[in-house]
């Protein structure tokens, strides 16, 4: 029997969540047909290509080109888009990844025609409910068959849920393992001295949350901090597109100029500059897991993090972005307090392979070996 298994992603996060899945699904050819779904939900063709190339990932066997809009627009496209692929490529499995719309999109679309779902990322919590990745995770987990999770806390939350604890796998976390595989390529890209700085003289920053660059006076705020930090760090900032428009629309892109703005990077460009990082400064969630792996330094500008391991193990800090905290954060920096870490258990570049084996095992009832 080959059994028929599809991987959904929708932004490019995912990617990096399903470029390990694929490969180790590839080893057990012969008995599951491993497809990517990509909805489209965050697509610009130029850098969707990059970061295939770099993961080297096989295009998606069905696009669905959905596009941008509201949550509630973006969500009811997708299902709508995703309802006939299942119903005519039946498969015996859909694995959904992160908190995006397009995870709980898919998730409940599979459901709803009796298609077992696999979460992977499953169990994660930051507890602040105005995160609408939040509502899609929980949203998720309380629909979902099978959960495969990075950290203990997720097994923790699942539990607490009712989530049958049979059903629940602690496996690792497959964005470890694109890491991994990208580092080599990172390490000899020449993007650092394209760009003219030196290893631990510079900082790379990322800010993309509502939160944080929908509201004007948070974010002049922010860019004014940035402005100071600029004046003892090489302040690298490859722009997310959602904030460039904030700059623009609120008057703000006098603040940018002591900043390096970079345009959107590829995913080995970004690894190679976050490598020799003095340390990281950003409002992301994957970012915090890629940083503790490295033994980078992380500032994450929010109140509260889905990834407790990352702070409780490793190398990352929350710190509310308002000014006095996060100068206060910046200036201990300076001053070389430096926040150590280790890499939490199962973070080994294999949770992609432990996933498949238990997919074969348990949700697929086929034979490993």
């Amino acid at each position: 029997m080959t059994a028929r298994v599809i991987s959904v992603v929708g932004a490019r996060p995912n990617y990096m969540k399903v470029a390990p899945l694929h490969r180790a699904f590839a080893r057990y050819a012969d008995r599951v047909e491993h497809l990517i779904v990509h909805t489209g939900q965050h697509y610009d063709a130029e850098m969707s290509d990059v970061f295939f190339a770099d993961l080297e990932m096989p295009e998606p066997a069905v696009f669905l080109g959905v596009g941008s809009g509201t949550h509630a627009q973006q969500t009811a496209r997708i299902m709508l888009a995703f309802e006939p692929v299942c119903l005519e490529l039946r498969p015996h499995l859909v694995i959904v990844v992160g908190d995006v719309n397009s995870t709980i999109a898919c998730a409940l679309t599979a459901v709803k025609l009796g298609i077992p779902v696999a979460h992977v990322e499953a169990g994660l919590r930051s507890f602040d409910r105005t995160m609408p990745e939040e509502i899609n995770r929980i949203a998720t987990d309380a629909i979902a068959d099978y959960f495969f999770v990075t950290e203990p806390s997720g097994v923790e939350n699942l539990r607490r849920e009712g989530a049958p604890p049979e059903r629940i796998f602690l496996v690792g976390n497959t964005m470890i393992d694109s890491l991994l595989f990208a580092l080599p390529k990172a390490r000899a890209h020449p993007i650092r001295e394209r760009l003219g700085v030196a290893p631990r003289q510079y900082v790379v920053v990322t800010l993309h949350r509502p939160s944080n660059v929908d509201d004007p006076v948070r974010l002049r705020l922010l860019l004014e901090i940035l402005a100071e930090l600029a004046q003892w760090r090489t302040v690298l900032f490859p722009a997310h597109p959602r904030t460039r428009q904030a700059v623009e629309r609120f008057g703000l892109s006098p603040l940018l100029a002591p900043l390096h703005v970079l345009p959107p990077l590829s995913y080995v460009e970004f690894l190679a500059l976050v490598l020799e990082a003095d340390f990281v400064l950003t409002d992301s969630g994957g970012i915090q897991e890629e940083t503790t792996y490295l033994g980078i330094p992380c500032v994450t500008l929010r109140t509260s993090t889905e990834r407790p391991i990352t702070c409780q193990l490793g190398t990352n800090q929350l710190v509310p972005p308002e000014p006095e905290a996060l100068r206060a954060a910046l200036r201990a920096l300076r001053q070389g307090e430096r926040k150590q870490g280790t890499v939490p258990p199962l973070w080994d570049g294999h949770a992609a392979e432990r996933i498949a084996r238990i997919v074969l095992e348990h949700c697929l009832r086929l034979p490993v070996e």
